[in-house]
């Protein structure tokens, strides 16, 4: 079994992003409560304590199994306005398929990710990506990134492929969408060799925030 992902916080000068604890039920309440409009495609927890409780034993258990990192997204006063994660790393094999000594992934993901209405379009999440895909590549040295959507969410394909990610492809009936129905979901990349002009293009986006 995989060792947890080593906990740390990630600071920027938009936001703070911090490991997700059981303390943060009422304060992720008060982020998930208010304008839901732009959650149609996202799981995010319904605005009670005990939905909010569930969602962070999920996202604790993720992180005990090695799979996982769940970070509050706080603005810098500290208001916690949202959620993301690292999640579904990876852990490759050595070419005769034996487990290799290192305990860092070899890939993961960046998903789960949701603010509330008022953090939207601010730079947040733009620098959030940046915080969380230079400690994914810089320190971690994973290999590849993937952050995937539902396919019929253009908002959040546009904002993806915006930052420089590539589309690998469309997974059709991958998983249960959060309105019920099948889901397609629309899969994109980054791997080590272009973070370097991803990262300078997420600078260039953050400009105008900062």
């Amino acid at each position: 079994m995989p060792e947890p992902i080593a906990p740390v916080v990630l600071s920027g000068a938009l936001c703070v992003l911090r490991p997700l604890t059981n303390d943060d039920v009422s304060a992720l309440v008060a982020a998930a409560s208010g304008d839901r409009s732009s959650f149609a495609y996202t799981w995010v927890p319904e605005p009670t304590a005990d939905d909010v409780a569930d969602y962070i034993a999920l996202a604790l258990a993720d992180h005990r199994s090695g799979h996982g990192l769940t970070f509050a997204t706080c603005a810098r006063d500290g208001t916690v306005v949202g959620s993301t994660r690292f999640m579904n790393a990876e852990y490759w094999t050595t070419p005769n398929r034996r487990m290799r000594d290192s305990s860092d992934p070899d890939a993961i993901e960046i998903g789960s990710t949701w603010l509330c209405s008022a953090a939207q379009r601010t730079g947040i999440n733009t620098e959030a990506k940046q915080m969380m895909l230079s400690h994914a590549f810089d320190t971690l040295g994973v290999r590849r990134v993937t952050i995937k959507t539902d396919a019929r969410n253009q908002v959040s394909r546009a904002a993806i492929e915006r930052i420089g990610a590539r589309l690998d492809g469309v997974l059709r009936a991958h998983m249960r969408a959060t309105d019920g129905t099948e889901r397609d979901s629309a899969w994109y990349s980054i791997v080590a060799a272009e973070w370097p002009s991803v990262n300078a293009r997420l600078t260039t986006l953050l400009d105008r925030h900062r």
